[in-house]
């Protein structure tokens, strides 16, 4: 063979090389958009299914965070005797009871949020604690004593619910 048919060679196979290289640039661009679209869609319809839920989620979680701010736990839960350490205890009680409760919502929520929420419920029990420290002598003086405390500062409970609004607000 000569240079010459060397060249020849060259010559044909290049337009081939060329256009084969352009091909497999655009095949491969074309099943990299297809594999995304497809993932788009996927998640898309994913997002359809699991969205009700999170919401689900996030609504039984401001309930919860509604039942055990003071003003509300203290006027849905009586003291039973005048008994202070047994309200107390009655109180904290229900806290955890709600919180058993809705455990499984933390599954749809973020890490954070669901931080948040165990904060708050865990706020909320030491001001309940705090309360039933002081010299009180009855169940219904320390009932006065927590809403008294509460009514001074702002609620756990309340903190907590705007945040989990806020992550309503970025799941849109």
């Amino acid at each position: 063979m000569t240079s010459d048919q060397i060249f020849q060679l060259f010559a044909y196979l290049l337009p081939s090389v060329v256009t084969g290289a352009i091909a497999f640039y655009f095949f491969r661009m074309h099943t990299n958009n297809e594999e995304g679209r497809r993932r788009f869609l996927l998640h898309k319809d994913s997002q359809k299914d699991t969205l009700p839920v999170r919401l689900q989620a996030y609504e039984r979680m401001a309930l919860f965070l509604e039942r055990i701010s003071i003003p509300n736990l203290i006027v849905r839960v009586a003291p039973h005797s005048k008994d202070k350490a047994a309200y107390e205890s009655l109180l904290i009680k229900s806290i955890e009871t709600e919180f058993d409760h809705n455990l499984s919502q933390q599954i749809y929520m973020t890490d954070e949020c669901w931080n948040i929420i165990k904060a708050a419920k865990s706020a909320t029990i030491q001001m309940i604690r705090k309360a039933a420290m002081s010299e009180t002598d009855s169940a219904h003086k320390l009932r006065e004593d927590i809403l008294n405390e509460t009514m001074e500062k702002s609620s756990p409970s309340a903190t907590a619910l705007s945040f989990v609004k806020k992550e309503i607000n970025d799941l849109w």
